[in-house]
């Protein structure tokens, strides 16, 4: 009889398995998909992509890539421009967001949950609601047509502040910090030496997404940038599939898409390792 019922459980044990990673494998297919349709078009020319969808490359990947490079729209400076805007609003977001909730999380001062409800608050409002105003602001401060303004504003992140403040709450006590106190650590070295390595899975979360929302951002760019140089890669795909009935050619824009997607990719690669590492971690403490 208990041999029957052990028997029954490990069956149930290894179906829920199987259906789990059955689901987890559809999932995946229906992720990749159009990544694989993405590739495939980007080797295929203009002609070609008008007579329909086939699952084998073609042999025009090169000639794209050329075409696009050798065109009149700047490819390559949209692209440096991007990766300097992404990356700095990246470190900044994350490290002065964690900061923020640093001092929200560990210090007690009168404003504490009125500040807090505030940043929140703040959180709600859309960006297009700003932006006229905002507008405005860096035309009369000189740096329109600059990319100062699509980086600076990126370090009050309140949705960033927001994460970081509750993955707080569940792994940096408040002992640990008044441990480091009374060791003589100042406040800067607690934060980066202490507060800061127990923050790497969520800093390498944020990190992930601050840079994929930057890299992808058309709106602000398109408002703020004029000069072809200093013109973001968003905007120059929008160029380029905007381009008149003759210059049109969709394997230059398939082509532009898939290179511009490469840089995510090395991104979450790099700092995919802790997040793994940090739910590791998680699980051993527990």
């Amino acid at each position: 009889m208990d041999s029957s019922i052990k028997q029954s459980k490990g069956m149930n044990i290894h179906a829920r398995r199987f259906i789990s990673y059955l689901v987890l494998i559809i999932i995946t297919i229906l992720c990749l998909v159009w990544f694989y349709i993405l590739f495939i078009n980007a080797t295929r020319s203009n002609s070609q992509l008008k007579r329909g969808f086939t699952l084998l490359p073609s042999t025009f990947l090169f000639e794209n890539w050329n075409n696009v490079l050798h065109g009149t729209l700047p490819i390559m400076s949209g692209m440096m421009n991007s990766v300097i805007v992404s990356v700095t609003s990246a470190v900044l977001c994350t490290y002065f967001s964690t900061m923020t909730a640093y001092a929200v999380h560990v210090y007690d001062f009168k404003l504490k949950k009125a500040a807090y409800t505030f940043i929140l608050m703040v959180m709600m409002i859309p960006t297009q609601v700003t932006a006229l105003g905002f507008l405005k602001l860096v035309g009369r401060i000189g740096l329109d047509d600059s990319l100062i303004p699509l980086i600076i504003p990126t370090i009050a992140a309140p949705i960033t502040f927001f994460y970081m403040k509750q993955y707080m709450e569940s792994t940096l006590p408040l002992s640990l910090i008044e441990a480091a106190r009374i060791d003589g650590a100042n406040e800067f070295y607690t934060f980066n030496k202490v507060c800061m390595p127990l923050m790497k899975p969520a800093i390498a979360v944020q990190a992930i997404f601050t840079f994929v929302s930057s890299w992808n951002n058309y709106f602000t760019p398109a408002l703020i940038l004029h000069s072809d140089n200093k013109k973001t890669l968003p905007i120059v795909i929008a160029q380029l599939r905007a381009a008149d009935f003759l210059k049109f050619d969709m394997g230059q824009v398939y082509v532009t898409i898939a290179f511009s997607i490469f840089p995510v990719i090395v991104v979450y690669l790099i700092l995919s390792k802790y997040i793994v590492g940090g739910v590791t971690a998680g699980g051993v403490k527990g």
